[in-house]
């Protein structure tokens, strides 16, 4: 079972990259177990190492700072309000199979829904988790000698959404972000979406 360790306070960017990194270290050479982190960062755009950045539109007008990082997919937003999950996962023992791990971080977040009331579903050709046409959570993974990092992020809170409006979220035009609370019609905390999600994390 991974350990689900929540980080309490924005973390940078950086410093999230690095606490991955050196987990991903811990599970190959045998000295560290499995784990995800949950935490919120501080604001930041990120994107693949695409050769076609479009969807970052103006870099230079971007009201927060942008890391090119080594997951796949195009640009997104971090930042608070959104609880971003890293699962450090071995998949030699889940089949070696990167589409199934997409599709269980995606099943991950569905199901925290439904304990929330939600209903939320996927899109044929779309990776992330939808409110009917409206994207509530964007997945970007990468993987070292199969071990995964990178995970998901789930926009929890109103404060989430306007930094989206000055990119094309994950390269896909006209799509609408939108959230928990918004979806909901009540305010909700990370910390108690936190409580939710942990259990079903425990289970991958």
């Amino acid at each position: 079972m991974p350990q689900v360790i929540h980080l309490t306070g924005p973390v940078s960017y950086e410093d999230g990259l690095r606490l991955q990194e050196q987990a991903v270290s811990a599970l190959l050479d045998g000295s560290g177990g499995e784990c995800i982190y949950l935490l919120e960062h501080r604001p930041v755009y990120t994107i693949g190492r695409l050769r076609d950045q479009s969807s970052l539109r103006e870099p230079a007008a971007l009201p927060h700072p942008v890391h090119e990082t080594n997951r796949g997919g195009q640009a997104t937003y971090h930042g608070p309000g959104q609880l971003t999950g890293y699962p450090i996962l071995d998949l030699t023992k889940r089949g070696k199979d990167l589409h199934r791990h997409l599709r269980t971080l995606e099943e991950v977040i569905i199901r925290a829904c439904v304990t929330l009331g939600l209903t939320a579903t996927l899109r044929h050709g779309l990776t992330g988790v939808w409110v009917n046409h409206r994207k509530l959570a964007s997945i970007g993974v990468g993987v070292r000698k199969w071990v995964s990092m990178h995970g998901f992020a789930l926009n929890v809170t109103c404060e989430s959404l306007p930094p989206f409006h000055a990119i094309t979220p994950c390269g896909i035009d006209g799509v609408t972000m939108t959230c928990l609370e918004t979806e909901l019609g009540l305010s909700i905390t990370i910390a108690e979406v936190v409580t939710i999600l942990t259990p079903e994390l425990e289970r991958l």
